[in-house]
């Protein structure tokens, strides 16, 4: 399990364009994919329960990912991250 985390710095946080984004990347990949922000956990594949965590910008999110891809997707979502979030 790789897990990693990150400060949301988009000005209107986690919303629909980014989320949406965040869902199909985490999508490619064979490992299960979680986020979790402010005590509240979602699957990162599915878009409503991502945007349902509600996080705001400053808010911190936990990325965790589990499974035989996890260290390649862990990057790549990281890599996302700073570049879209």
């Amino acid at each position: 399990m790789k897990n990693f985390k990150y400060v949301v710095q988009d000005e209107v946080g986690l919303h629909a364009r980014p989320a949406g984004l965040l869902v199909k990347e985490a999508g490619k990949a064979a490992s299960a994919v979680t986020i979790e922000c402010k005590g509240k956990t979602a699957d990162a594949k599915r878009l409503l329960a991502v945007m349902g965590l509600g996080v705001k910008k400053g808010d911190e999110i936990t990325i965790t990912v589990d499974g035989a891809d996890e260290a390649a997707v862990a990057a790549s979502l990281e890599e996302f991250c700073k570049n879209n979030l």
